[in-house]
Order: C-alpha cells, then sequence, then structure tokens
C-alpha cells in the first residue's frame, strides 16, 4: 500500500479520538438539555473534528511547502487563530440577549463549543493526553460544578434580603 495512504489514516487517528472526546461533551450538553438552544452531540463532534482536521491540514501544508520552496513561509499560529475565530463566530450565535432582562444566555454553550475546538486542536497535534484531561476537566465543569453552582444559586435566591439600617 502506498507510504501516503498509511500516513492519512495515521493522521485520522487523531480525527478520530476528537470524534470521541468531543462528542463526550456534546453527549453532556444534549444529555442534560441546558436550553433549548444547547449545541449538542452532533454540532460538538463538528467542531471537534473540523479543528482537529484544520491543525492537520495545516501540518501537512507546512511540510509539504517546506520541501518545495525555502521562500514558502506558513504561520501555524495563523491557522490555530482561524479555528478558535470560526469557532468563535458560531458561540457567538449561540449567544443571544434575553428580552426579559435576564442577561446574555448561551454562553456556556458557546465556551463549550471553544473547548471543543481545543480538544480538536490537541488532537490533531497528536496530544492525547492533554485532550482527555482536558476533556475530563471540561465534563466536570459542565456536570458536577454545574450542579454545584445551581445548588449555590437556589441558596442565593431563598436568603431573606438584609436591611441596612
Amino acid at each position: 500500500m502506498d507510504p501516503a495512504i498509511w500516513e492519512q489514516l495515521n493522521l485520522m487517528s487523531g480525527l478520530l479520538v476528537a470524534a470521541v472526546l468531543s462528542g463526550l461533551i456534546g453527549w453532556e450538553r444534549e444529555r442534560h438539555q441546558r436550553s433549548t438552544h444547547t449545541a449538542g452531540l452532533r454540532t460538538h463532534i463538528l467542531v471537534g473534528v473540523s479543528a482537529a482536521l484544520f491543525i492537520v491540514l495545516g501540518e501537512n501544508l507546512v511540510t509539504s511547502f517546506a520541501k518545495e520552496d525555502d521562500q514558502v513561509r506558513f504561520d501555524m499560529i495563523g491557522i490555530l487563530g482561524a479555528v478558535v475565530s470560526g469557532v468563535s463566530f458560531l458561540g457567538a450565535g449561540a449567544i443571544f440577549s434575553s428580552k426579559g432582562g435576564e442577561g446574555a444566555k448561551g454562553l456556556t454553550t458557546a465556551a463549550g463549543l471553544l473547548a471543543t475546538a481545543a480538544v480538536g486542536v490537541a488532537c490533531g497535534l497528536h496530544l492525547y493526553v492533554l485532550a482527555a484531561g482536558a476533556t475530563a476537566l471540561f465534563l466536570f465543569t459542565l456536570g458536577p460544578l454545574s450542579r454545584l453552582s445551581a445548588q449555590a444559586q437556589q441558596e442565593d435566591v431563598a436568603k431573606p434580603p438584609q436591611h441596612r439600617s
């Protein structure tokens, strides 16, 4: 088999890991139905795998063109910046202002999409331990920490207002 195909199959492993880890984050969001506008399983997988793919393609371009000409330069930070900008655009769409004066909604969804993109970038760079660790932290933040935060908010609402003398 052509060595280029084996190389691409190896690169595909990063995309598969990104799909699994991103899917865990998306599944947590969907399972708890945080809101009707929550990005769920499919959206998170698409964001994570896309981020990984952009990094893999960027690395491939750098390697390919480095062999061709010394004058061709690629900025991997620019590629990473483009991924973050694209995901931020998606995140902005997830945030909307409430008409009831409650403030912005969808901030956690936007942050979750950005976090998922970061996991995808780590997978694209084959930093699987880092990606798995970050996913565990994100799941803890979205799961147990979310319940703790909700409990604190309920306790705050239940407190009677303090009067100043």
